[in-house]
């Protein structure tokens, strides 16, 4: 049994009217002026001073049509990899020179990390751009996912598929506000526990930006 007809348009009409249109193209040179969130909304001293260059990225905010309600897909990253191992993240990546916009790269990257068919997706809209202390400015692109899928993760990159009920990542109360020492430095950032999974940092920035968007109920 699918997703519901009227449960599908109305989630459907609520994420057009709360999301932002997909960016046509992201600058690689974002000022403190442009509309960014970012590692710095907890931080503002890591805020960067001026203009400063950053590699363009899009990841995919896949959400399910299940007919018990909506996931959200997320992925756990191998543990091997030089840069966030084993952390929790959306399906994406940097931009390639052939994607012609943060689409492409959003839906290119989730069927590379994990088999997601493009077909399957229907994109919505966007989220605010958030830009990392690693100097990543990524377009998060929003889209619902029909169910008839047959998810595999590429093991160079990831070591684990799951799904979050959207409701759980939206409750406000599921959010919690971390922090830790790095270099002397105390940093905050956004956690979010499920289970076994810590989704934290930019992944629950971003969700954190979804849920000031959307009511559900």
């Amino acid at each position: 049994m699918t997703f519901l007809i009227n449960e599908k348009q109305k989630l459907t009409e609520i994420l057009r009217k709360s999301l932002e249109p997909v960016p046509i193209e992201v600058p690689s040179v974002l000022s403190l002026n442009d509309n960014l969130r970012g590692d710095h909304d907890l931080n503002p001293a890591s805020a960067p001073s001026h203009d400063l260059p950053f590699t363009p990225a899009a990841v995919l905010v896949p959400i399910v049509l299940r007919k018990e309600g909506p996931t959200v897909i997320l992925t756990r990253r191998a543990t091997h990899l030089s840069k966030h191992a084993g952390q929790i993240s959306f399906p994406g990546g940097r931009a390639d020179e052939g994607d012609e916009n943060a689409v492409a790269t959003a839906l290119r990257e989730s069927q590379e990390e994990i088999s997601l068919d493009p077909g399957l997706v229907e994109v919505i809209g966007s989220l605010t751009t958030y830009v990392t202390v690693t100097q990543y400015s990524v377009t998060p692109v929003v889209g619902l996912v029909e169910p008839a899928f047959d998810l595999r993760p590429e093991a160079g990159e990831v070591s684990e598929i799951f799904e979050v009920p959207l409701d759980f990542l939206l409750d406000q109360a599921n959010r919690k506000k971390h922090s830790g020492f790095r270099n002397g430095v105390e940093r905050f950032w956004y956690a979010i526990p499920f289970g076994d999974y810590y989704i934290w940092g930019a992944t629950a920035g971003m969700i954190k930006d979804l849920s000031e968007r959307i009511m559900l109920k």
